[in-house]
């Protein structure tokens, strides 16, 4: 059986990928100018594997007998990935989406441990899946923001 704090992070977890769709879905609609639809369409893509994680976590807590928070728990926190005042501002957003991935790599590592220190491998096998998604999208964003830097 998992632990509490399992189930912590996995609702904290589920949060953070839940408000992750609205702000790329936002960003996705503001950004404006020709050097912004690159940035557009990979947060278009993204969306449907954000949710995807949001589902898969939902899942499992609805296996370990928990429940996935609903709109009247939800805390925002993802202050750095609100749409820019300058539609035209992609840096701001590019950089938004790496402070956005970092906080999941590092939800996705403190739920890798606790998972196994609760004996728990099948959320630490999805804890894990999910970890190596958010790195390879940090990764896509961070030679967008060398882009942004060398121009």
């Amino acid at each position: 059986m998992s632990s509490e704090r399992v189930v912590e992070l996995l609702r904290e977890a589920y949060s953070d990928e839940i408000e992750t769709v609205m702000n790329y879905q936002t960003n996705a609609i503001v950004l404006d100018g020709v050097r912004a639809e690159e940035i557009k369409e990979s947060l278009r893509q993204d969306i449907q594997e954000e949710l995807t994680h949001a589902e898969r976590l939902g899942q499992r807590l609805k296996q370990l007998d928990a429940r996935p928070p609903g709109s009247a728990e939800f805390v925002a926190r993802q202050d750095s990935l609100q749409p820019p005042e300058d539609s035209t501002d992609v840096l701001s957003v590019i950089r938004g989406v790496l402070d956005a991935e970092e906080g999941a790599i590092e939800t996705y590592r403190e739920l890798v441990a606790a998972a196994e220190a609760a004996g728990d491998p099948v959320t630490e096998d999805l804890a894990v899946t999910l970890l190596a998604d958010e790195e390879a999208h940090r990764t896509e964003f961070r030679g967008f923001e060398k882009e942004y830097r060398a121009e």
